[in-house]
């Protein structure tokens, strides 16, 4: 049996499946409730700006996911 913990809120994964219930973000390892807090968090700033840009929103999640992981909350 594998437990990983997530870097922003700390939480025990047991078992992890990579892109299900783990998720891989440069450094750090983010549960999934923590991934959709920030896609809900940076949707709007994504939305905003047309076309879409991937390096944008790459740059936007990796930012606050930094602000996230200092703070210790998503």
């Amino acid at each position: 049996m594998v437990t990983v913990s997530c870097d922003v809120c700390k939480k025990k994964i047991d078992n992890p499946i990579t892109d299900r219930t783990l998720f891989y973000y440069d450094k750090h390892l983010v549960c999934e409730s923590c991934k959709d807090s920030f896609e809900f968090n940076i949707r709007t700033d994504v939305r905003a700006v047309n076309p879409f840009i991937m390096d944008r929103y790459r740059k936007l999640m990796r930012d606050s996911l930094d602000k996230a992981v200092q703070k210790g909350r998503a």
